[in-house]
């Protein structure tokens, strides 16, 4: 074991470096990239910079077996190490490295120069690149070996080989959340090379390497035993950004893979398990960062698949990974419990039989004494984790799936717009029994939507009512102990015990919201409640749907939901159409729920304001008219004007749609309250017309 500091130069003398298949990929983001970055511009020339500890383990023949055409640089007098502590602060390094290299390769001053004409420092780039990046085997230069790199069954391998290094490849590489960070620190990098190199040209560059490699001080950690490696990655990787859970238990279930004895699980046995491991992160990794907009959260894939594999119970947040840390420790496979095995049945016409002796020799051999933890549990575990990544996937971006009818892709697509909470690991399940019909899971969807609209956007429970419960059908219907039919009844009972609660408190609500001047414009279901109603109209007259990120984009200054009749208007069109009201009943009006209207495009705010004509007609103000629009706006614009009884009668028509859409019944009583403005109809005296 050695503890020394050393810079970059002689770090990278005489060793090979890959990151072992235990260790989370790049995770470096914008922050961390900043501090590093400042960090080594303001180092000043002669001065030093301790960047923390690199733990490595030199790894023996055995170890490198798989290592192939790589073995050459052994022979060469290389060191071949595991990164165990550190992978993060040199991944960056030699991203900033490479990017220095490429992009002083692509200076016009050196246009035509090959790789040992071109100075860097004082090194020829030739040398840079041999020295950190990467070597050919001689004498026919056929292989390429990178003296830095991930082991070979990571995803993020290829992508820093062929992406970040630019080797020369033809096929696909799949990008996870991982090598969307490599790509991220490749683009920061370059882009700060550029500005720097704008301000101080050449000399710049020369400083910045000669920074890199020489003033930048590791204190080199080298571990030698076995144990150790999963222990200390563990306990030191709480520096800088932290691993996340699925990271932690990445690593604990690789270690645990070597704990077991030879004499039951030989190291063919392990290395499979080893691979089954791996090939369960690499399918997870890409699952949850195949969006490119979007990377999904690996601790909530990884709580929502344990809330649906074992047993729930509720304490805290962060339960479930001191329930997994707990489950998949070297206590339970050191641990012992004791099983009965099932032996042959005794043949009781044997003449030498004897009961007692029988009796004696049957107990022996029924014991065994077994680890709490069986190689097959974990092989279980994973594959089930493997599997669930890619329902996860669809439950977030339905529209993408290959296992949803296009159906199912619209009923979660609106599981997602009304807030799908803490169903979305039901929903996976679901997704994932394929044994199930497209129909029964449309039927599931269709309930749990209502529920959710019902108890949560409706009635306004509480964001964890029911949460335990559901999390237990989960796991039922995913271990095939519940059936489609009895989770369908079960929330259509739980909305039916309620529905006499609900529905007051959703009819006092909106009274209070029209006492606080902004009427329906305050529910904050409005968005996802009009666009049913323009789904609605679109299957009615066979129509396209709009898009539901018209309606929610939000722009300063832009609306997408429209008070057709303004809320303070001041046009003479809206003065004489609304004469008879004084100014808090127009108010009233404004905001009513039949006076709400969904735009396709958004508009700027001062449009409000235009008459109902200049509404239904498209301007060259920026306008799109209502004849143009959404399928709402388009009904509105039959009307020829826009009165207190159109929106009257509109609410009433949008309250009746409501009832409808998710099978309820409102009184007389509820309507006219929720109308809240039946002073419309009230037959009052108008007055003369107002002078324009």
């Amino acid at each position: 074991m050695s503890n020394e500091l050393q810079n970059l130069s002689l770090l990278f003398q005489n060793r090979l470096f890959r990151i072992p298949d235990y260790q989370r990929g790049y995770a470096w983001q914008q922050t961390q990239l900043a501090d590093f970055w400042d960090d080594l511009i303001n180092l000043q020339k002669g001065k030093y910079h301790y960047t923390g500890l690199l733990s490595l383990k030199v790894l023996n023949s055995a170890e490198t077996m798989n290592w192939d055409s790589d073995l050459w640089m052994r022979d060469k007098g290389f060191k071949l190490c595991h990164i165990i502590d550190g992978q993060q602060r040199l991944t960056t390094f030699i991203i900033l490295l490479n990017e220095i290299v490429e992009f002083e390769r692509l200076l016009d001053c050196n246009s035509g120069k090959t790789d040992d004409e071109i100075v860097l420092g004082y090194d020829t780039l030739k040398d840079v690149v041999a020295k950190y990046i990467c070597q050919h085997r001689p004498p026919n230069n056929l292989i390429t070996t990178y003296l830095f790199g991930y082991e070979v069954d990571n995803p993020s391998s290829d992508y820093l080989r062929f992406q970040v290094f630019n080797e020369t490849f033809s096929g696909t590489i799949n990008e996870t959340y991982y090598t969307k960070n490599l790509k991220f620190a490749k683009s920061f990098f370059h882009e700060n090379i550029t500005a720097l190199y704008n301000t101080e040209g050449i000399d710049g560059l020369s400083n910045l390497y000669l920074k890199l490699t020489q003033q930048l001080m590791f204190n080199i950690h080298e571990i030698a035993d076995d144990y150790d490696v999963f222990i200390a990655f563990e306990t030191m990787n709480n520096r800088g950004k932290k691993l996340t859970n699925l990271e932690l238990l990445k690593n604990r279930l690789i270690y645990l893979t070597t704990l077991y004895s030879n004499n039951k699980f030989d190291e063919l046995d392990k290395n499979n398990l080893r691979g089954k491991v791996n090939d369960a992160w690499k399918e997870v990794y890409y699952q949850l960062g195949r969006n490119e907009k979007t990377s999904l959260s690996d601790d909530e894939f990884l709580r929502a698949h344990w809330i649906t594999y074992f047993a729930f119970s509720r304490t805290k947040g962060d339960d479930y990974i001191h329930f997994l840390l707990n489950k998949f420790s070297a206590k339970k496979i050191y641990e012992k419990k004791t099983i009965i095995i099932a032996d042959a049945p005794i043949d009781v016409e044997n003449v030498d039989y004897d009961a007692e002796e029988a009796i004696d020799e049957l107990t022996e051999q029924e014991i065994l004494e077994v680890s709490k933890l069986e190689p097959a549990e974990i092989s279980t575990y994973v594959s089930s984790l493997k599997n669930a990544a890619k329902y996860w996937y669809d439950s977030f971006f339905p529209m993408q799936s290959e296992n949803l009818s296009k159906e199912e892709k619209l009923w979660v697509d609106r599981l997602n717009r009304v807030g799908i909470g803490y169903f979305r690991p039901l929903v996976m399940v679901l997704i994932s029994r394929r044994d199930f019909t497209a129909e029964q899971r449309i039927i599931a969807f269709s309930a749990i939507e209502r529920f959710i609209f019902i108890c949560f956007r409706f009635g306004y429970f509480n964001s964890t009512y029911g949460s335990s419960k559901y999390y237990r059908v989960a796991r039922s219907i995913n271990l095939k102990q519940m059936e489609i039919s009895d989770l369908v009844n079960d929330l259509a009972k739980t909305i039916d015990d309620n529905i006499d609660y609900i529905i007051p408190s959703f009819v006092t609500k909106i009274e209070n919201f029209f006492a606080s001047k902004d009427g329906y414009y305050s529910w904050n279901s409005i968005k996802y409640f009009l666009y049913e109603y323009e789904l609605f109209l679109a299957k009615k007259n066979n129509l396209d749907k709009v898009s539901w990120e018209m309606f929610t984009k939000t722009e300063k200054d832009k609306i997408s939901i429209e008070h057709i009749l303004p809320q303070t208007p001041s046009k003479h069109y809206w003065r004489k159409q609304f004469r008879q009201f004084d100014n808090e009943e127009i108010r009233l009006l404004s905001c009513a729920l039949g006076n709400l209207l969904p735009l396709s495009q958004s508009i700027n705010s001062s449009l409000q304001n235009d008459s109902f004509d200049d509404k239904k007609t498209s301007k060259s103000s920026g306008r799109r008219g209502y004849q143009n629009g959404s399928h709402s706006e388009i009904e509105v614009s039959k009307e020829a004007d826009w009165s207190a009884d159109r929106i009257y009668q509109r609410s009433k028509s949008l309250l009746k749609f409501m009832e409808t859409r998710w099978q309820f019944n409102f009184t007389n009583e509820q309507i006219d309250r929720l109308i809240y403005v039946t002073f419309a109809i009230d037959d009052r005296a108008i007055p003369d017309e107002v002078v324009e």
